[in-house]
């Protein structure tokens, strides 16, 4: 019997010492309910899926967190920050218990509820690095939406000008020609 989707994927981190860093740097903020989400895994899925001898560079590190205490911008600020003092890349750092009001949903009930309302399938991914360093991961359509290399718009939510925008301004063809595209508009 193979490995699972989770295996395959914790074993394809495990071997990006970049990921991993990233990840402990994650860690080292102990942020509540925290995944580091979209591209950081997406992208190392479908360069593993496509004959490319080195990573993909990311264009930032889309790292999530639930914190319904304290919601202000400012914090996410300071923790980027933060996080480029210990490693110097480009963080995007998000409280979810406030990113709800930016597309008029409502309230989102945890991190992994906010990543299940991300415009596309393949997207919706997270990881986060356990203290025992374990990988969790979350991922609402599963992991085997990217291995699979098909790329569909979020169904539960559909944003189709938004899908579209991205498939087309994110030139994900051009660079994983074997991406297989649903529902664009």
């Amino acid at each position: 019997m193979g490995l699972t989707w989770e295996q395959q994927t914790a074993a394809l981190l495990a071997n990006d010492a970049h990921r991993m860093t990233c990840l402990q740097v994650a860690r080292s903020l102990q942020l509540p309910d925290w995944y580091i989400g979209a591209g950081f895994l997406r992208n190392a899925i479908w360069d593993a899926c496509h004959p490319h001898t080195a990573s993909t560079p990311l264009n930032d590190i889309d790292l999530v967190y639930f914190d319904a205490e304290d919601k202000t911008p400012s914090r996410d600020s300071m923790l980027e920050a933060r996080a480029c003092e210990r490693l110097a890349v480009p963080w995007e750092i998000r409280n979810q218990a406030r990113m709800h009001e930016k597309h008029g949903n409502s309230p989102y009930h945890n991190t992994a509820h906010a990543i299940a309302h991300w415009v596309e399938v393949p997207t919706c991914v997270g990881v986060r690095l356990n203290d025992d360093d374990t990988l969790t991961f979350t991922a609402p359509f599963g992991l085997g939406e990217n291995w699979s290399c098909k790329v569909r718009m979020n169904p539960e939510v559909p944003r189709p000008e938004a899908y579209k925008k991205r498939v087309n301004d994110k030139r994900w063809a051009e660079h994983w020609p074997r991406l297989v595209f649903d529902d664009i508009p």
